[in-house]
């Protein structure tokens, strides 16, 4: 079955960086595109980055833009979130999803456990 396990979340000051990764198996990974979401406590879960399957294109919100980028490593099956310049305004629950198109990636069924993220003022 499809497994994705995110890893690297913490506590963090504001203007420190973190590095989250979502490690994926059962599935094949190179075929998929990869995206990061967040839920903040209260909030709806939202979009943050995605990558396509090659890696060559990559999308933002509008909110982590410049600071946030998305990467990928099809030989391990894993993909990258490098967090700068972090704001409280970040703290939540980090998701990763998979899903064959980028479009599709809010309404995937494949999806982690979260890893919390946590960015003091």
């Amino acid at each position: 079955q499809v497994q994705l396990v995110e890893s690297g979340g913490g506590l963090v000051q504001a203007g420190g960086s973190l590095r989250l990764s979502c490690a994926a198996s059962g599935l094949t990974f190179s075929r998929y595109a990869m995206g990061w979401f967040r839920q903040a406590p209260g909030k709806e879960r939202e979009f943050v980055a995605a990558v396509v399957w090659s890696g060559d294109n990559t999308y933002y919100a509008d909110s982590v833009k410049g600071r946030f980028a998305i990467s990928r490593d099809n030989a391990k099956n894993t993909m990258y979130l490098q967090m700068n310049s972090l704001k409280p305004e970040d703290t939540a629950v980090y998701y990763c999803a998979a899903h064959l198109r980028v479009a599709g990636l809010s309404r995937s069924p494949y999806w982690g456990q979260g890893t919390q993220v946590t960015v003091s003022s």
